[in-house]
């Protein structure tokens, strides 16, 4: 076994040891939902004062409005009750580096892990690669509040998410741990 996977099992060994949460119920307790980036600088347990069994979590790369992530929030509202959705993006994004072409560009030469420097993104490796990324949109991110406020308007304007769900947006500054509103995403999402 690799050393994450014996350091994952053993934290996962003294975290059950001691778990007495297996009566939460499934919907969130207070009825809310976060689509966030997947980032791992953001705790959302912590920036937005959650424990377990409190509010669904939803992330992405990006914390973008895919259709994926649609689906997820239709379902936590419709099946699980939750009335209010915040999306946070965050300062620093990775997808703020790289454009789709760079990415299909990347994957269309190395399945390999690319590597960035001052000048941009490089391939380590030579083949192979794959045609397949021309056919994603990989929703990268140019301005992070015109982002957040397209991924609001996104949701808002989605014909299975009711009218009366209020979505926020926000960004999470990674170098303060606040979060700061998008007043156009707010006022959008009303």
């Amino acid at each position: 076994m690799s050393n994450i996977l014996n350091e994952v099992l053993s934290a996962n060994r003294d975290y059950a040891a001691s778990f007495d949460k297996g009566d939460l119920p499934m919907p969130p307790g207070r009825h809310f939902a976060i689509l966030t980036c997947m980032d791992a600088r953001l705790d959302p347990a912590k920036y937005a004062g959650l424990s377990e069994g409190d509010a669904h979590v939803i992330r992405n790369a990006g914390g973008r409005a895919s259709d994926d992530a649609i689906r997820s929030l239709v379902i936590s509202y419709k099946l699980l009750g939750t009335r209010e959705w915040f999306v946070v993006h965050h300062t620093d994004c990775g997808m703020e580096t790289f454009t789709d072409d760079i990415m299909r560009d990347l994957l269309g030469s190395s399945l390999k892990t690319a590597s960035v420097d001052e000048t941009g993104w490089h391939d380590c490796c030579e083949g192979p690669g794959s045609a397949e990324g021309k056919y994603i949109d990989w929703l990268t991110i140019k301005d992070q509040a015109q982002s957040v406020l397209e991924d609001v308007v996104r949701i808002k304007s989605h014909p299975l998410v009711p009218s009366d769900i209020p979505v926020y947006g926000y960004i999470y500054d990674v170098k303060s741990g606040r979060l700061i509103e998008v007043p156009a995403a707010t006022a959008a999402g009303k």
